[in-house]
């Protein structure tokens, strides 16, 4: 059960803070409900018996949140090439509301969106909606603002992309030119 003024996680929509517990009559059945402000000042009303069942949680500590950045700062996970068997597999894990796998997700994005070829673009609304979820959580879990969480994931994402592809990108193109340039030893020239 959780109180007014609890920050929580709804999945799919991010983070927000419980502002009310009201009674209300819909098609019948009187229910209590979460009156949640999620970011963008948007309001969802969620039942509190099926609360827990629909994914509601309490937002992670700090600790947690430290563990989730560095889940950032990783080389990506394996993904389809299909873009379409990879939008759903990237769905499921941003159902569960379980930030590890939302940061995991946009990590893989990210580094997706960096290569030829880039995102698909319903890949491109996901990692907005996943990126949107977690600075929502991180924001509330750090007390930091908007602008420094997604600076700080930003800069993460940046760094783990330069340590896991950039130097495979620059070890091939040194390999190309290494190879252009080879010039064949000839031993008659030391004879």
């Amino acid at each position: 059960m959780f109180n007014i003024g609890d920050n929580i996680v709804y999945p799919m929509h991010g983070a927000g803070r419980i502002n009310a517990i009201e009674e209300k009559e819909i098609l019948g059945e009187k229910q209590q409900y979460y009156v949640i402000e999620m970011p963008g000042e948007v309001m969802v009303m969620v039942p509190t018996a099926k609360a827990e069942s629909m994914g509601v949680r309490s937002i992670i500590d700090k600790q947690s949140a430290n563990n989730v950045l560095e889940v950032l700062e990783k080389d990506e996970t394996e993904m389809s090439n299909n873009w379409n068997k990879r939008y759903r597999d990237n769905l499921e894990k941003m159902k569960t509301g379980d930030i590890y796998e939302i940061a995991d997700v946009v990590r893989n994005l990210s580094f997706k969106q960096k290569e030829k070829g880039g995102l698909s673009t319903g890949e491109k609304k996901m990692l907005v909606n996943a990126k949107q979820i977690l600075v929502s959580e991180l924001v509330l879990a750090e007390h930091s603002s908007k602008e420094e969480i997604e600076q700080l994931i930003d800069n993460k994402i940046e760094m783990s992309y330069k340590e896991y592809r950039v130097p495979t990108e620059a070890k091939i193109d040194f390999k190309q030119n290494a190879v252009n340039k080879f010039i064949p030893f000839d031993g008659a020239a030391n004879a």
